[in-house]
């Protein structure tokens, strides 16, 4: 069974078991959440398509950790006119095991 989940603006497919890293979300290490921002439930002979989400749909989680993703070098260029800018980037990211994926 697979869910796709939309968490930070983005989707994710969910599966029982797996670990997916998502933009940082406001919780502590060890603790349980329940997404209900489902847009698709299925498994291998059903599939449910959320209108946008699924009505009851809900996939429970746990927060494994919290960590920073690699460095982004952004550069910034414009030939003849000697302009050159260096930036970078870590994002913050929650990484998630999924639990159980539950349709009511």
């Amino acid at each position: 069974m697979y869910a796709i989940i939309r968490s930070g603006g983005h989707q994710y497919r969910a599966e029982i078991g797996a670990r997916i890293d998502v933009e940082k979300l406001p919780y502590d290490v060890d603790q349980t959440i329940d997404i209900t921002e489902v847009l698709l439930v299925g498994d291998g002979e059903n599939t449910v398509i959320g209108q946008p989400l699924v009505e009851g749909a809900t996939v429970k989680a746990t927060v494994v950790e919290q960590f920073r993703g690699e460095k982004i070098i952004v550069f910034h260029y414009r030939q003849r006119n000697n302009l050159r800018k260096t930036n970078g980037h870590r994002q913050y990211y929650t990484r998630l095991r999924i639990d159980e994926i539950s349709v009511k």
